[in-house]
């Protein structure tokens, strides 16, 4: 709470090493204040021996009060305070470094493992749980029918049992159709791939995403222009499958081409006059830009000359779509981080 007051009241960045440090030690004291007493109380029982000088807690708080005054309370709080500030100060602090190089070195996509099933999310969702040695990490299945539920269960727990390249054909279904599912479904598949893996060795799964998404590639604008919402659904669900999908710790070099062609239609004239579009792909730049410059950054300086055009000639751009836009610019030129200043301007309105 601490650092989210900082954050909103100053430039400070919240994930700023000395912040955490200063705000960890302040609250660690400020329940040590609350606490003491009570620490207090505790030592006087553990240390009083036979015979006993406290028979009860209420005989040991009034004994207390009237012989040694209410500053008793708080006898060995200065000793106390120093060495809590710098301890949870430092715990707080490397607790959010490490945990921020973490996410630098492993990155959500390579946290993925297993299945369990959570219920209920309501009558038409239903929460699944990878489940694997050391990490968990779950994810949502949305507007299935309990047919197609116990399909998908199926192929995560025994892929051996179950027609693999039904399931890619469903899960790519869905997610042209839902949105929401379009942005959790890799990691759903890359459980899927695991888990075959792990069975019979084999990517009958993969093989039949990937040609199902090369299918839907081709036909691209067949699909924009029957449906925008099917569309961008689709972009998302790639670039989500791009970012799960690697050989070699590597993004999977078979889907950086088509990843790229879905990202440049989305930065043409015409789709940026669409703020579903230019939503679109500031999300998927922000995941996975990073990624596709390091892949191929030639394109990367291709797209961005197109976004920049589209961003100093707003024919029919929406105030949204500019904000969007320079937003991304600013992202890309600042090494794909935000720094503080973007982020008081863009995200001030933003909760943490």
């Amino acid at each position: 709470m601490l650092t989210e007051l900082v954050h909103r009241a100053s430039v400070r960045d919240a994930r700023d090493f000395s912040v955490h440090f200063v705000c960890g030690g302040l609250s660690a004291c400020v329940a040590t204040l609350a606490v003491h007493p009570v620490d207090v109380l505790r030592t006087r029982f553990a240390a009083q021996g036979e015979p006993r000088v406290y028979k009860t807690l209420r005989n040991a708080v009034v004994t207390m009060y009237r012989t040694e005054g209410p500053l008793v309370f708080y006898k060995g709080l200065n000793p106390t305070l120093i060495a809590i500030f710098p301890y949870a100060g430092f715990q707080f602090s490397f607790y959010s470094s490490l945990k921020h190089a973490y996410e630098w070195a492993m990155p959500a996509e390579g946290k993925k493992n297993g299945a369990v099933i959570s219920p209920n999310l309501g009558k038409s969702c239903c929460s699944w749980m990878v489940m694997g040695e050391p990490r968990r990490e779950e994810y949502k299945m949305q507007s299935f029918d309990a047919a197609t539920q116990q399909l998908l269960k199926t192929a995560l727990k025994d892929p051996g049992a179950v027609d693999l390249e039904k399931v890619a054909n469903v899960i790519v279904d869905h997610s042209l159709q839902d949105c929401v599912f379009s942005k959790e479904a890799g990691r759903m598949c890359y459980a899927i791939i695991q888990a075959e893996s792990k069975q019979a060795g084999q990517s009958v799964f993969r093989r039949g995403l990937l040609n199902r998404l090369q299918q839907e590639y081709q036909a691209r604008e067949q699909l924009r222009a029957r449906s925008l919402q099917g569309w961008v659904c689709y972009v998302t669900f790639i670039c989500n499958i791009f970012d799960y999908l690697r050989v070699n710790n590597m993004p999977m070099m078979a889907l950086v081409n088509p990843v790229y062609d879905c990202l440049f239609r989305l930065a043409q004239p015409d789709s940026l006059s669409k703020e579903e579009e230019v939503d679109c792909l500031v999300l998927q730049l922000h995941r996975v830009g990073e990624q596709l410059e390091k892949m191929n950054g030639q394109r990367m300086d291709e797209l961005f000359v197109l976004i920049r055009d589209g961003f100093l000639l707003p024919t029919g751009l929406s105030s949204l779509a500019q904000l969007l836009l320079l937003e991304i610019i600013e992202f890309r030129a600042a090494g794909w981080k935000t720094t503080p200043a973007a982020h008081k301007y863009y995200y001030s309105e933003v909760s943490d």
